[in-house]
């Protein structure tokens, strides 16, 4: 296991306090309201109760005066639409809570997802050539379209007209549609800039809706589908994005739509719903469609209204994912390998792995994996139709989309953000981009950031891990980027009566005090070679959440071990 760095947060105590003289909670929580830009009672009210009238009204939005003006004028006259997504899951969540909408509307209406592996992401030319013989006048892209530049042109000239509903960064070469409607364009004014595809896409029906007295109810129908996009685009989960989250998990939880009851089903969740589930159990079987097969399974389950056979193509799903994590865990296995039997790697700052027989579905997911056992920005690569192509992750500190845009001479085609991206060049570049990609990682990032980090949100004394904090601390939910689960420290502790142990051979469960505290109870998954720092019998540091744990009816509070660390003499 990697050593961690742990770096507290740096916050501003007279904000703190200014807060705390305004909310009178305990001052950590105040802490962390404060991290969050959370800083006045206004704020606090909003951070705490969702509700619907905290999102913003559309119209603001630079281009939606005209989208939906142009769709009720295709309603009107009868005009074929296409509806065109992505296949991950923002991208078929957007096409079905889009596609849904209209269809109730205007019977004269299809979807199109292109298949991964024969057209790749975005817009394809296949799937304009699919327009134009099926004599479609309009297309409404969502999750992509606003690098499509050459093939929104093409449509135009085949007198298609396009909306583009998209959330990436926009080049400074706009495609010629009919309106773009992406919050992070230069000159659009909408308050917001961070929302997911599928967040733009409910942006437009809820204009529409808005525009021509159309029922609330039909806007919000699949409202859990878009807090699941939310969820598992990794969006920051911040203003509009937590509104439209704790609304959406509202739904799932209490009038989930059929294909998430038909999801939750399959996956034999018991629980309510968190934004973690919809990460790790709904988004694995939605992304599996479209990474073993054909997405477009996906979004006919999600707009499928009949219960019986919503739960078998739900089943499907589940046998795609069963499928991938078989793939998943063999192509894993292999580029561990292949990392460790070459040397080179340890003293690099980058991780390029290519074998051209490996699943293209897969690619992204192992690179995630190769970053929890070697630290580095890495890109995951395979050939599909001739070309090498593949997937990157990044680390803290190394914005790979900009890294790539320093290798573009090598890249046939590239697109992304600060974390993820995707990548396709010709297999004759491969070793001088390999070289070139290496030396812009290591003029950029420091070779402390290679060490990954944990930042730690507070310090708290065990005796303050009280059900009344906790109460509150519920509140923070849903977490996810800007609003991490919080992590705290509590140093100087100890095991009590040696009670601490490892279970299953991999797991830390323990019982800690520190002087003058109550004993608390944690469990500190994979982290079993730490029981020694545990067992020596001095004090020693310790980050965690804190968790309810039920048993048989009675709740208790627990901590969730991150990290271990012994205190080092002075």
């Amino acid at each position: 296991m990697q050593q961690k760095r742990w770096t507290i947060k740096e916050v501003n105590q007279s904000e703190v306090n200014l807060l705390q003289t305004q909310l009178g909670i305990h001052s950590t929580l105040c802490s962390l309201l404060v991290q969050r830009e959370v800083k006045t009672f206004d704020a606090a009210k909003k951070f705490f109760r969702a509700d619907k009238s905290y999102l913003y009204d559309p119209f603001l939005m630079k281009g939606m005066k005209q989208a939906v003006q142009r769709i009720q004028h295709a309603i009107v006259t009868g005009e074929k639409l296409l509806i065109y997504g992505d296949y991950d899951v923002d991208g078929t969540t957007s096409v079905a809570v889009v596609f849904s909408f209209f269809k109730a509307l205007h019977p004269n209406i299809e979807f199109y997802i292109p298949h991964r592996f024969a057209e790749g992401y975005g817009v394809s030319r296949k799937g304009v050539d699919y327009a134009i013989e099926n004599n479609i006048s309009l297309i409404i892209t969502l999750d992509c379209g606003i690098k499509s530049v050459e093939l929104i042109a093409y449509a135009k000239a085949n007198s298609i007209d396009v909306i583009v509903c998209d959330h990436h960064i926009p080049d400074d070469n706009l495609p010629d549609a009919l309106a773009i409607l992406n919050p992070k364009q230069k000159d659009c004014n909408y308050p917001y800039k961070e929302l997911c595809g599928c967040g733009v896409g409910y942006k437009l029906i809820s204009a529409y809706a808005l525009k021509y007295g159309i029922n609330e109810a039909l806007v919000d129908k699949h409202l859990d589908l878009v807090a699941t996009a939310i969820a598992a685009d990794i969006v920051p989960i911040t203003d509009e994005n937590r509104t439209l989250s704790i609304l959406g998990l509202q739904k799932a939880n209490q009038d989930p739509s059929i294909p998430l009851r038909a999801l939750r089903h399959i996956s034999d969740m018991q629980r309510d719903f968190t934004i973690s589930d919809l990460v790790f159990v709904i988004a694995p079987r939605v992304n599996a469609a479209g990474r073993m097969d054909d997405a477009r399974k996906a979004v006919e389950l999600f707009i499928e209204e009949n219960e019986l056979i919503a739960q078998e193509m739900a089943r499907q799903l589940h046998e795609d994912n069963n499928d991938r994590r078989d793939v998943d865990m063999q192509t894993t296995q292999e580029a561990l390998e292949m990392l460790q039997s070459n040397g080179d790697y340890k003293h690099r700052n980058s991780t390029v792995l290519y074998k051209p027989n490996w699943h293209k579905g897969v690619v992204g997911i192992v690179a995630s994996r190769m970053i929890e056992h070697h630290y580095r920005p890495t890109i995951i690569l395979t050939n599909s139709n001739g070309k090498v192509t593949g997937s990157a992750r990044s680390i803290k500190g190394f914005n790979l989309f900009e890294g790539l845009s320093q290798c573009a001479e090598y890249l046939e085609t590239f697109g992304g953000h600060y974390f993820a991206a995707g990548l396709t060049m010709h297999e004759q570049k491969l070793e001088a981009f390999k070289d070139h990609f290496e030396q812009v990682v290591h003029k950029t990032i420091p070779l402390e950031m290679l060490q990954p980090e944990i930042e730690i949100d507070a310090e708290l004394n065990l005796k303050e891990v009280q059900q009344k904090f906790m109460k509150i601390l519920k509140q923070f939910a849903p977490h996810g980027p800007e609003n991490m689960k919080p992590i705290f420290i509590s140093k100087g502790v100890l095991d009590f009566q040696n009670q601490s142990t490892v279970v299953k051979e991999k797991h830390l469960r323990v019982a800690l005090y520190q002087p003058g505290s109550p004993t608390m109870n944690g469990i500190g998954f994979g982290l079993a070679e730490k029981i020694e720092i545990v067992k020596s019998q001095k004090p020693f540091d310790i980050l965690y959440h804190i968790e309810e744990n039920e048993w048989q009816g009675n709740i208790s509070l627990q901590l969730k071990i991150i990290d271990v660390r012994a205190i080092e003499a002075p």
